[in-house]
């Protein structure tokens, strides 16, 4: 794996009134932009998906690009606990989303949260949007000067458009409120606010700006919600799912959801709301690094946009991304903005988290020493594209259940091979070159035995040093090392 150049886009030309406005500051500021459920395919930049994100690509084309970065869990809560705290949701708890269903631990106030340490720097940290790192604890409590969350936007909406009625469900439908009065164009606003009243400022600060699109219902508004056409939208490689050799929860899926008979005919419609959902955050996220370049300080901005994990959205014909570790749900966009250190327009093709590893890579840029606990390590020696002989080779995601019952995987993913433990189901194995869409399982191929048996070692190796409590007992342990599955 190496690193690629791609010539960044032409970025907008500062007058020089408006360079003379620059301050220089002793620290970066740093702009975090997080969506929610953003496939890492769905970005124009990847070139993948048609899905028209011109302003992301750019930021992109501006940035570090990190084309294998994968988020530790792919559910929200405990993915944005991860964020906060720099380890694994499951070494404190944090098994799954703790609004649904049968009650689970969140990260508490008492444990560390990394953006304190911004704050003994003079830094002013800023949260707008989604929290989920705590049902009852806000992020004043972990580090936080403000919170904004989405209470007074409910509260504009049943002020100016009581008679509305979203009756499609989980499925979505077009947002019939103009475009500036949408969700994302709300937050996008509280945004600029936040950087032109920061940047008028001296000292520096952290804008944590997160999205909860594209997660589903996915409702795009005015032009947004036409943008793609269904019958223009591309079958996902995968759909031809037949659930052969595969555990059986995934097939339950269809019927938890009451979609087994979907075509992709009725798929269509929703992924292109997806995409256009996707198109309408773009166009929001552009206003706010319009407003960063006006306010005189993008070249002291660090900027960070990233998403807590992927979607399902029709792929394998399911929806949403409970039961199954496949790239859909774990590989997410990734892109690092540092100027004056990071060189626009390079591809990284190391394998890198995003929840783990952007914690001490922000930390190390303060010059703050990381906690010695954090499971990440520093994306600076990639941003600054220095070789780092030991870097990792290999990925480990995990997940342990949600709203349709408990059920705990823990998956091992190398370039070419991924190893999924399903601990009371078959095993899951796929050669991801030959078979990039995750439809072969392998896992009782003749000619796999060794191979299985070597990333059942490598896995347990990791779970192990990292405290996660499934190998701490000698049953699970046995199962893992000893394979009496098969």
């Amino acid at each position: 794996m190496g690193v690629i150049n791609r010539q960044p886009h032409a970025s907008k030309q500062l007058t020089e009134k408006e360079r003379s406005r620059r301050k220089p500051m002793k620290q970066p500021n740093l702009l975090f932009i997080m969506l929610d459920q953003l496939r890492y395919d769905c970005i124009g930049f990847s070139g993948i998906n048609p899905v028209k994100t011109p302003n992301i690509d750019r930021l992109a084309a501006e940035s570090v690009w990190f084309a294998n970065a994968f988020t530790p869990i792919p559910t929200c809560c405990p993915s944005r606990q991860s964020l906060i705290n720099g380890r694994r949701a499951e070494t404190f708890g944090a098994l799954w989303n703790f609004k649904n269903g049968l009650s689970i631990p969140a990260l508490e106030p008492a444990e560390y949260a990394w953006p304190r340490e911004l704050s003994k720097l003079s830094y002013t940290n800023v949260l707008l949007g989604k929290w989920d790192v705590h049902p009852s604890r806000t992020p004043l409590e972990y580090g936080y000067d403000k919170h904004v969350g989405f209470g007074p936007y409910k509260e504009l909406m049943a002020q100016k458009y009581p008679e509305i009625r979203y009756e499609a469900g989980y499925m979505g439908e077009r947002d019939p409120v103009p475009l500036e009065h949408a969700q994302t164009h709300w937050l996008a606003d509280r945004g600029c606010d936040a950087i032109r009243e920061l940047s008028a400022r001296d000292e520096p600060w952290y804008i944590q700006l997160n999205f909860t699109e594209p997660h589903l219902p996915c409702r795009p508004a005015g032009k947004f919600a036409d943008m793609y056409r269904p019958e223009d939208v591309p079958v996902w490689g995968s759909f031809g799912e037949t659930f052969a050799g595969k555990p059986y929860i995934q097939r339950q899926q269809l019927h938890s959801w009451n979609i087994q008979d979907y075509t992709w005919d009725d798929w269509a419609p929703i992924v292109a709301r997806y995409y256009g959902i996707i198109s309408q955050a773009d166009d929001a996220i552009g206003s706010v690094l319009r407003a960063l370049e006006l306010s005189g300080a993008a070249d002291h901005t660090m900027i960070v946009l990233t998403s807590d994990h992927g979607d399902m959205c029709g792929a394998h014909r399911m929806m949403d991304k409970h039961y199954i570790l496949y790239d859909d749900v774990v590989k997410v966009p990734l892109m690092i903005k540092y100027p004056g250190l990071a060189k626009p327009g390079h591809i990284c093709e190391q394998f890198v988290y995003n929840m783990l590893d952007l914690p001490p890579t922000l930390l190390d840029a303060l010059n703050v020493e990381p906690p010695s606990f954090f499971h990440g390590r520093s994306l600076l020696p990639l941003l600054k594209q220095e070789e780092v002989a030991d870097w990792r080779t290999e990925i480990v995601s995990t997940y342990n259940g949600q709203q349709f019952g408990l059920y705990t995987q823990r998956m091992l993913r190398t370039e070419r091979w991924k190893y999924i433990w399903n601990t009371t189901d078959v095993d899951e194995l796929y050669d991801l070159t030959g078979d990039p869409y995750e439809l072969n399982n392998l896992i009782y191929d003749p000619g796999c035995t060794e191979r299985v048996q070597e990333f059942r070692r490598l896995l347990y190796a990791h779970l192990s040093e990292e405290g996660d409590g499934l190998v701490q007992n000698e049953w699970m342990r046995n199962q893992l090392l000893h394979n009496h599955k098969l």
